[in-house]
């Protein structure tokens, strides 16, 4: 009887696609002990889409679109704070431009990935020894043509320098996130 019910709750879990290591009491489904980030592959169908940026020129340009799970939305909601392993992804896409019925030089994206940014909230500072968390995230940065690998080695002169004007609200920009709010 027990063997059949822990058989059937593994298989419920899986078949809802709630990670086991999330349902067990596990700090977050896409870091391991050592504080590894790994891509989260299913976020466009498996997270809330909080809002996009734009930027039209340099580096950094085309759209940027920030997703979370939706639990962690609920808890912003509750509290103004990001839960402790709460994810945030950041896609950037590159643009185009031209002019449509709806307007003249109306962006869009294209199918070109450029990069993702993903940030894990640790309030604890669980790893401290590892150069990709800090000042309250985990901070990971991954390349199109390596999704296994975090390009970034040092959040603090990898990342941090885009997020120093949102210091004040736990380094993340959430004016561009009104879902956060309704």
């Amino acid at each position: 009887m027990k063997k059949t019910f822990i058989a059937a709750l593994l298989v419920s879990v899986a078949a809802s696609g709630v990670s086991i290591a999330a349902t067990s009491g596990g700090f977050s489904p896409i870091v391991d002990d050592k504080g590894a980030i790994s891509f989260p592959q299913d976020f466009r169908t498996d997270m809330v889409h909080l809002g996009s940026w734009f930027v039209p020129e340099g580096g950094a340009s085309g759209f940027h679109g920030v997703y979370t799970e939706k639990s962690t939305v609920d808890a912003y909601r509750k509290t103004g704070k990001f839960p402790d392993g709460a994810t945030l992804v950041k896609e950037l896409r590159a643009h185009n431009s031209g002019n449509y019925t709806t307007g003249s030089d109306v962006s869009h994206e294209t199918a070109s990935l450029k990069q993702w940014f993903v940030m894990v909230k640790d309030s604890t500072g669980r790893f401290s020894d590892n150069g990709s968390w800090g000042d309250g995230w985990g901070w990971a940065l991954f390349k199109p043509d390596n999704l296994t690998t975090n390009a970034s080695s040092d959040y603090k002169t990898d990342c941090l320098g885009c997020h120093i004007p949102a210091k004040d609200n736990d380094w993340i920009y959430t004016e561009a996130y009104p879902i956060l709010a309704e």
